[in-house]
């Protein structure tokens, strides 16, 4: 291989969130003519989107068999494939893998190894092979400086520990020295404590992440100084190492709309929308709304007398998970979609204006991409934590939450979206939230990109190892 082409293996969790970003960063080198090494297991690898043909040469997309273990279900290869109780089983299956990918990664020698933050084994390879490796977390920094390291989460019921009680948990943290208002709420809380509280002995999980993070030398984020400057210092300072962001990695919409192999349902409903005026609707793949959370999202769509497209997976069969008559109320004015939608595509739409979302950090990077104002109705602490930073920034807004279980009501999200869709107050969101397609869109994500790969090339295997800033 010349040397001016890399070798890159990497090596991401089983979730389709963190294989996503990976995904694009894979893209991302490909398209400056580095090889990618992309390792997950055989079903995966066949669910993956397509890879663009100019690109696919320069991309390899390497399947494992995953190991058999004990309560892991037939064909379940992913986080979307299991239930809560069985993610361990996952896990464990997933460590099993250990073993094939380091026999792959002595074979390619490639130049670099990107390392997610359950493949915390890959640095003891990486070691043993005597090649550099860097931990990619697809979290914003905003998320770790609020949660901490996780040798804080050692501390659970210790005198001194983040985790030692609620009112510890939802405060801002002491290590966080500039105002803010970005904290974890009653609601967020308190199922974390419940889980860390009941890992096993040593914590499994909290293992795995401290040891992903500290056996690295470099942290990468899905991130960027124009965004987050303040949390990504704060970053480098917890932890005592370079943290490199490596701009938002957005989905191409060029490549998104040269799909032929998707159709794109609603367009002439959309295109007889008149600008702005919709609202589009979704909330990732891994975490479900209950029945009564449903209910209550579907009267707060039907109350707003907003236009919506709504992409329903959660209990999609379930003729009651909706109130009765909703769908024939909201007729041409609302479309509920049961299953996959083309997210990128609608969201294109000049007819969308905000975005009714879960928080997830891809759906916000692929918003904001397009100038499109926020109303959020979180699901998990580190979604709620993003939620914060985003309202706090004013580009847009969260849905008023009961502090202690998180229920919500439909008039709440009626006037949520009201007020950040035409309300005369709403509009610092609107308009903040067009000047983050700067911030969120290619140019910017192509010039991190491009400071990356030359990152990579100064420190490859052999090289002398250069500051971050390089």
């Amino acid at each position: 291989m010349e040397d001016d082409v890399l070798h890159v293996a990497m090596v991401p969790w089983l979730a389709f969130g963190h294989m996503g970003p990976y995904l694009e960063l894979a893209k991302a080198l490909a398209k400056r003519g580095h090889h990618i090494s992309f390792i997950s297991t055989r079903r995966n690898i066949e669910r993956l989107p397509k890879i663009p043909l100019h690109l696919s040469p320069h991309i390899d997309l390497v399947g494992l068999p995953l190991p058999h273990t004990v309560g892991l279900p037939d064909s379940a290869e992913s986080t979307m494939d299991v239930t809560p109780d069985q993610m361990y089983c996952l896990k464990n299956a997933f460590d099993g893998l250990e073993g094939p990918v380091a026999t792959f990664l002595e074979s390619a020698a490639p130049d670099w190894i990107i390392y997610d933050v359950i493949s915390y084994w890959v640095p003891r390879i990486a070691a043993k092979l005597g090649l550099p490796c860097a931990h990619f977390n697809t979290f914003p920094a905003v998320v770790h400086g609020v949660l901490g390291p996780p040798s804080e989460w050692v501390g659970v019921g210790v005198e001194g520990g983040r985790f030692k009680d609620l009112e510890s948990l939802i405060s801002v943290p002491p290590w966080v020295r500039f105002h803010t208002n970005v904290v974890i709420r009653s609601f967020e809380a308190i199922p974390l404590l419940q889980y860390v509280r009941h890992l096993p002995t040593g914590g499994t999980d909290i293992h795995r992440f401290e040891t992903a993070l500290r056996d690295c030398p470099i942290i990468l984020l899905r991130d960027c100084m124009e965004f987050s400057s303040d949390w990504l210092r704060l970053m480098e300072d917890l932890y005592q190492k370079p943290v490199l962001p490596i701009g938002f990695l957005p989905p191409s919409i060029e490549e998104a709309n040269s799909s032929r192999d998707e159709t794109y349902p609603y367009r002439e409903w959309l295109d007889k929308k008149t600008h702005g005026s919709t609202v589009y609707v979704a909330f990732g793949t891994e975490v479900s709304l209950s029945k009564e959370q449903l209910h209550q999202l579907a009267l707060g769509l039907e109350q707003s007398q907003l236009p919506f497209i709504w992409a329903l997976r959660t209990g999609a069969d379930d003729p009651e998970m909706l109130p009765l008559g909703f769908e024939d109320r909201i007729k041409g004015r609302g479309i509920v979609h049961k299953g996959w939608v083309p997210q990128l595509k609608i969201l294109a739409h000049p007819s969308i204006g905000g975005f009714l979302t879960h928080g997830g950090w891809s759906s916000l990077i692929e918003a904001l991409g397009l100038g499109r104002t926020l109303v959020l109705l979180t699901l998990t602490c580190d979604q709620g934590v993003t939620a914060r930073l985003i309202e706090e920034k004013w580009l847009g807004l969260e849905v008023p939450r009961d502090e202690m279980d998180g229920s919500f009501t439909g008039a709440d999200v009626a006037k949520t979206l009201r007020k950040v869709m035409v309300e005369a107050d709403g509009e610092i969101y609107r308009a903040n939230a067009m000047k983050m397609k700067d911030v969120f869109g290619s140019e910017l994500s192509d010039q991190y990109i491009d400071s990356f790969a030359r990152y990579l090339k100064g420190n490859k295997s052999g090289n002398r190892l250069l500051s971050s800033s390089a």
